[in-house]
């Protein structure tokens, strides 16, 4: 039986451009996930609540530090 360059040969392709494109893909949606958290929780203390810019800020910097204190630590070896 012959193959044509279309058919998929399992087994034979490297996975490495995959592996590549689903660390970045999931890098990109942890960043973004405490990004988009945060600027919720800010506008939310600023507009809905009597806390005012400043305090909104301040909680702002605090919780975007936290999260990338978590998301940059190396995790122990399993």
């Amino acid at each position: 039986m012959v193959h044509s360059a279309a058919e998929p040969h399992n087994g034979d392709q490297p996975i490495s451009e995959q592996v590549a494109t689903y660390a970045a893909f999931s890098s990109l949606y942890k960043w973004a996930s405490l990004v988009i958290g945060a600027l919720v929780l800010f506008l939310t203390l600023w507009f809905c609540t009597g806390a005012g810019f400043v305090s909104s800020a301040i909680v702002f910097v605090i919780v975007m530090s936290l999260g990338v204190f978590v998301l940059t630590r190396k995790k122990p070896p399993a």
